[in-house]
């Protein structure tokens, strides 16, 4: 959901208030016979509604800030992949064993298997020209570029001519980065549960239809054009209340 939106129904909920405020100074001419609009529900409703933004809002801030640490941990890995290619490279192990590992090397890259764009001249794996970036979008999801770095580790360790001395790129490093992204993803998806639930409260509250906030404010609306009529001052003080539904 953007930012936009969410914007969107806080001033739904602030218009509501708004518009509460209007048909309580309305004194006891407003006097509905429909219960589901009479001060007290609709005051129950903006309770409601405020209560459930708060909520949208204690969850936003703890998943924004796991998006962001599975952001950190996971931007750097095509490059990691392409110095492990590398270096797997001239380990002097076969071309076919170096070829089944760079399928999986270039599903956490997202490269297609047949680049479009030719090797590069110098002869190093990996160096991506724009048309080599094509993203594969079922390959390049969080889920996915971590089970395939898993594959890709367990590919490495089976070979015994992979053995660099750098520590950043053996295999026991690796597997160390592997668990850190297992770890940052599965945290998004914790911290994600909260807030999804909060927004369908939200929805409920704000959109559905007979008792959404939006289906309560446009009868409202027009009990006060009723009783008052369309070109009375009461009615223009709430006609130009707007509330908006926002799927």
């Amino acid at each position: 959901m953007s930012s936009k939106s969410e914007t969107g129904h806080a001033v739904n909920v602030a218009n509501f208030n708004q518009l509460i405020i209007f048909v309580t100074g309305y004194g006891e001419a407003y006097n509905p016979s429909n219960e589901a609009i009479a001060l007290r529900a609709l005051q129950t409703v903006a309770t409601d509604a405020t209560a459930t933004l708060d909520a949208i809002y204690s969850a936003q801030g703890p998943y924004n800030n796991a998006v962001a640490a599975r952001e950190v941990v996971f931007d750097p890995l095509s490059k990691l992949v392409t110095r492990v290619m590398n270096m797997l490279k001239v380990s002097g192990v076969s071309k076919e064993v170096y070829d089944s590992v760079n399928t999986v090397a270039r599903k956490i890259k997202g490269q297609r298997a047949t680049p479009k764009a030719t090797a590069p001249e110098n002869g190093e794996e990996g160096e991506e020209t724009t048309e080599t970036k094509t993203r594969s979008t079922s390959q390049m999801s969080y889920d996915s570029r971590e089970e395939n770095f898993a594959k890709f580790i367990q590919l490495l360790s089976a070979i015994p001519e992979y053995a660099p001395n750098e520590v950043e790129l053996q295999v026991a490093t690796l597997t160390t980065l592997s668990n850190e992204l297992q770890a940052k993803n599965s945290a998004v998806i914790n911290a994600e549960v909260p807030l999804s639930n909060a927004r369908i409260q939200r929805n409920n509250i704000l959109y559905a239809p007979t008792t959404g906030l939006v289906e309560t404010a446009g009868n409202v609306k027009t009990y006060v054009k009723a009783i008052f009529g369309a070109t009375s001052p009461q009615y223009k003080q709430i006609s130009k209340l707007r509330f908006v539904k926002i799927t």
